[in-house]
């Protein structure tokens, strides 16, 4: 079992960050998950999960309300501000970190070092820490500064995983195309799942 850091913020794509949190607790590992203000807004008019920024009340809420299963992982929520979180310090033993969704002014505050909350202080530790950083954003169309600002947390070690899915496996709803997405994050951290199908090829 090991530890993963989940940052939710304001851009759209709630429905991936439920398929990332069940995935991660399913397969046994702990989700320490932080929400920015506007991600819990998101949340609610995406999922219709009404957060209420009070981390052990939204911890329950989450759990009532996340297809968690049998796994034998957990979830914890961290109040934004709380800098003085675990998971704030680079000592903290945690495997990788994503931020489904990852709105572009939370990109461009992780490419320039702004740790302005404890979303942003936790991105910036995992790169400082050499661990892995997803940052899933989920816009269009891309202006130069949104790429330059990409190219930036690139460079400095993080994976840009856009939500960008694919049709190659031949969807038949939305719940197909949100797993593929979900399913790439959690092959990026390194944690095996089903919600990812493997491309078997096809003959000549």
């Amino acid at each position: 079992m090991s530890n993963y850091v989940v940052g939710i913020s304001g851009g759209s794509g709630a429905p991936y960050t439920r398929r990332v949190i069940e995935g991660l607790v399913q397969a046994g590992h702990d989700a320490k998950i932080v929400v920015t203000d506007a991600g819990r807004r998101v949340f609610e008019i995406e999922l219709g999960i009404a957060l209420t920024g009070d981390p052990a009340e939204d911890t329950r809420i989450l759990a009532d309300n996340l297809d968690l299963g049998s796994g034998s992982g957990s979830i914890e929520l961290f109040g934004q501000r709380n800098v003085a979180a675990t998971i704030a310090s680079g000592s903290y033993a945690c495997e990788g970190m994503v931020v489904v969704p990852c709105s572009m002014g939370t990109l461009a505050r992780i490419a320039t070092g702004i740790s302005s909350n404890l979303l942003e202080r936790a991105a910036d530790t995992a790169l400082k820490e050499r661990r892995h950083l997803i940052l899933v954003p989920r816009e269009t169309p891309l202006s130069l500064i949104l790429l330059r600002n990409m190219t930036a947390v690139t460079e400095a070690g993080a994976l840009v995983m856009p939500a960008m899915p694919g049709f190659y496996h031949l969807p038949e709803s939305v719940d197909d195309l949100v797993d593929m997405i979900a399913g790439r994050v959690l092959n990026g951290l390194g944690v095996d799942s089903t919600l990812l199908r493997r491309w078997q090829g096809i003959g000549d």
